[in-house]
This record gives structure tokens, sequence and C-alpha cells, in this order.
């Protein structure tokens, strides 16, 4: 896949350590990793008029702002018996489209960013988000562990049979993306026409309706 280790282990290692019922720690909500990034950021359209809210930016190799969430609806907690059905969320991830490059150090190369690297952080987002019934602390590790590697295989195969296409507007324009969902949410991708990837993940919210625009003002969601 066209995405780097160090880019998606630390997506992996960002994402909530929120234990179940617990909602997503305020201190996500900094806005000055957004503001370093020289693209721009990607929410639900103006027809959502819910709550938003920031979530983390991810880093590459050389240390620039490469990716990064934004939260619309219920502050999601992980996923259990006892809160099933009840959140109803999307998380929209906006990816850098960066071609391979030298690292700023002259070190090392940079792998591309792709459509796959959009999918790939969505459904390891939801993952992060998701606890099935039953399971103790060690098995949801081994069970996520599991599940993280099927992610990647996933948005690694686009194309494959587990991905349908979905157009919704971005910027007002119709725009074709790969789509999948499970009985934990739902996830797609795509890209736009304003150099970045768009990858999305949610629960309880239909993504059929959903529409996405740049954001005029990323602070107003701190």
């Amino acid at each position: 896949m066209e995405t780097t280790s160090q880019t998606t282990s630390r997506a992996v290692a960002q994402e909530p350590a929120a234990e179940s019922g617990q909602q997503v720690p305020s201190a996500w909500r900094t806005v000055d990793g957004y503001l370093l990034a020289p693209f721009p950021w990607y929410g639900l359209d103006e027809a959502f008029t819910g709550p938003r809210w920031l979530m983390q930016v991810g880093t590459a190799a050389d240390g620039a702002v490469e990716h990064g969430s934004i939260g619309h609806g219920d502050e999601p907690s992980v996923r259990n018996e006892a809160s099933e059905d009840r959140e109803k969320f999307a998380v929209v991830v906006t990816v850098a489209a960066n071609p391979s490059r030298r690292s700023a150090d002259g070190t090392g190369l940079l792998e591309a960013t792709s459509v796959s690297s959009a999918a790939w952080l969505a459904g390891v987002g939801l993952l992060s988000f998701t606890w099935p019934g039953q399971m103790d602390h060690t098995l949801r590790d081994d069970w996520l562990e599991q599940q993280t590697e099927t992610a990647w295989a996933l948005a690694d195969d686009l194309d494959g049979p587990d991905w349908s296409t979905l157009s919704l507007p971005v910027d007002g324009v119709p725009t074709p993306f790969h789509y999948r969902e499970s009985e934990f949410g739902w996830v797609l991708a795509g890209s736009t026409q304003q150099g970045v990837h768009v990858g999305a993940y949610g629960r309880g919210m239909s993504a059929y309706g959903l529409g996405f625009a740049v954001v005029k003002d990323i602070t107003a969601y701190a």
C-alpha cells in the first residue's frame, strides 16, 4: 500500500485508548496541529447541522502533518453491548495527496499516499471504537490486531469484491467513493480536486446521505 509505515503506526497509536463507555478525551480538541497542515481539511457539508469536533492529526516520518480526523454527531465511546446502536457519528479523515519524496533530512524516502491510505486510516479508526460483547482486554487486543491486518488488506484492494461504489458530493461535485460496511459500521474513501484524499467512517448515521466540503475555519471546531 502506498503509505508510510511511520504514518500508519502513528495513526494507530493516536487512536483513542478509551475504555468501554468513556468518551473521547477533550484534550483531543487542540487546533494547533490542524493549523500546521499545508492542505485543506474536509468535514461534512452544511447539510449536517449537528455537533462537530476535532480529533487528532498524524505526521509523516519527516514530522510534516499528513492526515487528521474531524468528528460529527455524538462523541463515540468504544462500542459495547450497553451503548450499542445509541451513538450516531461520522468521522471524516483528510489525507494529503503526497508523491514519493525524500525526507526532510535526506536520509530516507517517504512513500506516496493514496486513496488506500485514507481507506486504511478510516478502517482503523472504526476499529478503535469497536469492542465486541463478551470480550475481555486480552481477547480484544488479539481481535484488534487481527482486524487491523484485515483492514490493511481491504484498503490495499479497493477494486475487490468487499467494496462497492458510492457517489457522494464533494464541494458540490458528485464524486465516486469506495464503500464497505460491516456489523460495526461503515468505511468509505475517495479523492478530491483539492489535493487530498478523503476517508470516513461511522455508525448510526447512514453514509448514503452525506456530503463533504472544505472546512472554511478549522478553529471553529476547537
